[in-house]
């Protein structure tokens, strides 16, 4: 089993979260010493200046990054892409925060059913997002809400101007149908 790969994909996976050592080694089901030794040879491969990407220790995590002297043409495609249009994904996430702000990204994730740091994290480059505090639990995980920017972009005065949304509650037997949402817009 080529545990270099799989280790490549869950440090892709795991995006901003990061992980630990402990934690790839369950997942792995090999010894902490073993994750070391295999995270310190692809950090290696990382290494070589053909690669854009390498792996940090950040907040106790480890997790990819971009190389630093890549910044300028990564901040280029954040500006430029602001001309272009928002995809299914963060018009989604972008509904999550404005119907439920001030929220973290684990609660989008919650009600998304996927991970959205891409999303969080381009929509907050975009300006249509901000942090808004800090939450009160273990971690203090960013709250989220939504910004003048992102009322301006869909021709909006205020949040009040969102169209008001029916949450139907599934009863405790009911099976429903996996993709019918529980929002419903009114018209």
């Amino acid at each position: 089993m080529n545990h270099k790969a799989i280790l490549e994909g869950i440090l892709f996976i795991v995006g901003d979260e990061g992980i630990t050592i402990k934690e790839m080694a369950n997942i792995l089901e090999i010894s902490e010493e073993d994750v070391k030794n295999t995270l310190l040879e692809l950090k290696k491969d990382y290494e070589s200046n053909d690669r854009g990407l390498r792996i940090s220790y950040l907040g106790n995590t480890f997790k990819l990054t971009t190389k630093e002297e890549h910044k300028d043409y990564y901040e280029k495609l954040v500006t430029e892409s602001k001309t272009t249009n928002l995809s299914n994904a963060a018009l989604e996430v972008l509904a999550v925060i404005a119907y439920n702000e001030p929220i973290t990204r684990l609660k989008i994730d919650e009600i998304r059913g996927v991970n959205s740091s891409q999303i969080v994290r381009r929509l907050l480059a975009r300006g249509f997002i901000k942090i808004c505090g800090k939450e009160d639990t273990i971690g203090k995980p960013n709250l989220y809400k939504t910004t003048n920017e992102f009322l301006d972009y869909f021709g909006l005065s205020s949040k009040e101007d969102l169209p008001e949304l029916i949450v139907q509650e599934m009863k405790e037997n009911d099976e429903g149908d996996l993709y019918d949402s529980t929002y419903k817009e009114t018209i």
